[in-house]
C-alpha cells in the first residue's frame, strides 16, 4: 500500500516506508522507547516536503532464518525469548515488539526494492545493527541490514551491497553476521569507547576518539568512504543513517552539529548518485529525552539525503 502527500514529480518523489505497528508501548524499566517512529512521521509530516508512504509487509521468517539461528527466531516469533537475551536486547519480547522484529527488516527490504527503482528509499525503522546470530542486542532484535543485504545477492538484484555504517556505535552484529562475504562490504566509521565495548571486524572500521566534531568527523570520511567505494566497487548502498553522533545525544560520545549531520548525509548521497548507485537508509539510533527533538534529526537526516540525490543526478 502506498499514501501520496504533497505532490512531486518525477525524482523530486521522496519515497519513505512507514507501518504504524512501527509504533510499540515503552517497557517499563527499559530506556528505549518506540514512540519515536510514530513522532519521525509528524516530523516528516511537519516538513511539508512531498513524500510517498508505502507500507511493508513483514520479513518472511525464511529470509530471517538465512542470517539468525532458527532456533531464536522462533524464540522471537513466539515470545519465549530467555531472560537472558530479553536483557541483552533491553526490552522484553511481547507480540508488538515481536510483530515489529518482522516489520522492520520487510520495510529495509522494501526500502531496497524502492531504491531499485526510484534511486533513493527510506525505511523509517530499522539499522538493528548490534544483533547476532542466536540473540538480539542493544535494542536490536533482527539484523535487517543483514538480512536485505543477503536477500538483495540471492535474488539477484545486486552482486555485491556495501553496508554504510555511521551511528556512532559500531555495527558489530553485521560485521559479525557477514564475516567473511566477498560480495558484501561492512563500513563503520564509530565512537572507539562507545558500545560495544568488544568490537567486532567490519570490512573497513574507523573508530574515533571522544567529542570528535564536524570538521574531523567529516575530513576522516572524505579520505576513506571514496576509496572504499572504488576499491569494492559495490552496485547496491545501505545505509545505516544513525544520528546519535550528535552532540546532544544521550548516548553518543561525539561532537556533530546539526549541520555536520547534513554534510555527512549530503556527501554518503553524493558518492551514490556520482556512482549511479542505488542507496536505501534505515534509521539507526538517536537518543535524548526530548523525543521529538531526536525524530526531527531523523527527519533531517532523510531530508538532507533527498535533497542530496535530487540536486547530485547520476552520470550519463
Amino acid at each position: 500500500m502506498t499514501d501520496e502527500v504533497g505532490q512531486a514529480d518525477g525524482a523530486d518523489k521522496l519515497h519513505v516506508v512507514h507501518h504504524p505497528d512501527y509504533v510499540a508501548p515503552g517497557a517499563a524499566g527499559s530506556g528505549f522507547a518506540f514512540d519515536k517512529y510514530g513522532l519521525v512521521m509528524e516530523a516528516l509530516a511537519d516538513s511539508a516536503v512531498p513524500h510517498i508512504i508505502h507500507t511493508p509487509d513483514p520479513m518472511p521468517v525464511g529470509w530471517i532464518e538465512a542470517i539468525h539461528d532458527p532456533a531464536y527466531v522462533a524464540e522471537v516469533l513466539t515470545c519465549a525469548v530467555p531472560p537472558v537475551k530479553e536483557r541483552r536486547i533491553g526490552f522484553p519480547i511481547v507480540q508488538r515488539t515481536a510483530r515489529r522484529a518482522q516489520l522492520a527488516p520487510g520495510g529495509t527490504w522494501l526500502a531496497a526494492k524502492l531504491a531499485l527503482e526510484h534511486g533513493y528509499a527510506a525505511n523509517m525503522a530499522g539499522g538493528s545493527h548490534h544483533a547476532l546470530g542466536d540473540t538480539g542486542a542493544g535494542y536490536c532484535v533482527f539484523n535487517d541490514l543483514a538480512i536485505t543485504a543477503n536477500r538483495l545477492v540471492a535474488e539477484g538484484d545486486a552482486a555485491r551491497v556495501m553496508i554504510i555504517d555511521l551511528d556512532v556505535h559500531q555495527g558489530d552484529g553485521t560485521a559479525a553476521l557477514l564475516a567473511g562475504r566477498p560480495d558484501i562490504f561492512t563500513f563503520s566509521i564509530h565512537a572507539e569507547k562507545n558500545f560495544p565495548a568488544r568490537k567486532a571486524r567490519s570490512s573497513f572500521d574507523l573508530g574515533l576518539p571522544d567529542a570528535t566534531g564536524d570538521e574531523a568527523y567529516l575530513a576522516a570520511l572524505a579520505e576513506t568512504l571514496p576509496r572504499a567505494i572504488d576499491d569494492f566497487a559495490p552496485d547496491f548502498i545501505l545505509y545505516q543513517a544513525g544520528v546519535d553522533p550528535h552532540v546532544e545525544d544521550r548516548l553518543g560520545r561525539l561532537a556533530l552539529s546539526d549541520g555536520g549531520l547534513a554534510a555527512r548525509d549530503a556527501f554518503v548521497m553524493r558518492m551514490a548518485r556520482g556512482r549511479a548507485l542505488p542507496i536505501a537508509s534505515a534509521l539507526g539510533g538517536g537518543y535524548g529525552a526530548d523525543r521529538m527533538a531526536v525524530a526531527r534529526r531523523h527527519v533531517a537526516t532523510i531530508l538532507a539525503l533527498h535533497r542530496a540525490f535530487v540536486a547530485a543526478p547520476g552520470p550519463a
